[in-house]
């Protein structure tokens, strides 16, 4: 089984949950920049979490599906369409043979994760199927995918087969065919609205000024053109260190908040280096990194700091919350 690109689209690149225990090493994270999205992905096709889907970013792909499969499209609203017909997300998707899936307009969000029941057939690198794009390892051949690429697709799991047979079932005449139900999130803020998001202090927090360290939370900053997977460079009010300080460069981490000396923070998202030398001034809570990942360059950010205490109790409500997403997918198929 496979799936043959037609178009690339601006970026569409595979990623799993990252590579980890090779940062001493100096070798990145990577991974889904909305690992919640490829989470439930993984989970409406019968997936295991950290399988690898395709992330598709701002302008999508065209893809002839070459053989039935089961699919799911998650995360940001790309108009994705099959034979011209709009798709239906978060939520397992059978596809017939030589049906051709396309995306649209970006309507909310900027990135979309596509996975496909049985997962895509790599080869591991580092224990991972992530694309660590500036070295050109692991993915599909180390790069983003180009025309006339061919995606091979893994045999189904009993879970996925099971999914399949039953919506096949309902397949007719049309190319596709969904449930009426989703599980997981439904749209993203519109590009006119801030995203809230949510940060504990840094290690630095103290060494800014008052002023400014009330104007990071009481001003929205601006993402701008020069983001990518590696982080995102905000604009705003320039924040100031209370005296000009110079620091050894130590540990970073996904959603860390640097400020280098022009005062504009920079947040570092999935293919962050693995160390830096800049103050940090705040860390964003794991439940809110995938919000920051589906914003445009052009939109806005709106910081609000709470307690640690506070941020590990979201992340084990989401944990819980896609546990029960597990569990109810289970129960609508094997019941």
């Amino acid at each position: 089984m496979s799936i043959k690109v037609l178009r690339p689209g601006l970026l569409s690149s595979i990623q799993d949950l990252g590579r980890y225990g090779y940062q001493k090493h100096g070798v990145i994270v990577s991974g889904a920049m909305d690992a919640f999205s490829l989470r439930i992905g993984n989970l409406l096709v019968g997936n295991m979490e950290n399988q690898a889907g395709l992330e598709i970013t701002l302008v999508g792909p065209q893809l002839l599906i070459k053989d039935d499969l089961l699919i799911a499209i998650t995360g940001g609203n790309l108009t994705p369409m099959i034979d011209g017909v709009d798709v239906p997300m978060w939520r397992p998707v059978y596809v017939k043979g030589g049906s051709v899936l396309s995306f649209g307009p970006c309507q909310s969000g900027c990135r979309a994760y596509l996975t496909v029941g049985g997962g895509y057939e790599l080869p591991s690198i580092m224990n991972s199927d992530s694309t660590y794009l500036r070295a050109g390892i692991g993915g599909f051949c180390g790069r983003a995918l180009q025309k006339d690429d061919q995606l091979a697709v893994g045999t189904p799991g009993r879970n996925t087969s099971k999914r399949m047979s039953l919506l096949a079932s309902k397949a007719i005449k049309q190319s596709f065919v969904a449930p009426n139900w989703y599980a997981g999130l439904y749209g993203h803020s519109d590009a006119a609205t801030p995203a809230t998001v949510r940060i504990t202090r840094g290690i630095q927090y103290d060494w800014f000024t008052a002023e400014s360290l009330l104007q990071f939370t009481s001003q929205p900053f601006q993402v701008t053109p020069q983001s990518d997977r590696m982080g995102y460079r905000l604009k705003g009010e320039a924040l100031k260190l209370r005296q000009p300080s110079e620091m050894i460069s130590e540990a970073v981490a996904l959603g860390t908040i640097q400020v280098p000396p022009d005062g504009n923070p920079i947040i570092l998202m999935a293919d962050r280096q693995t160390v830096g030398g800049y103050p940090k001034v705040a860390q964003v809570i794991s439940v809110d990194v995938p919000r920051i990942a589906q914003v445009k360059p052009g939109g806005k950010i709106q910081f609000i700091e709470i307690e640690h205490r506070e941020a590990e109790a979201l992340y084990f409500a989401r944990e819980k919350f896609i546990a029960e997403v597990k569990k109810g997918l289970n129960l609508k198929f094997f019941s």
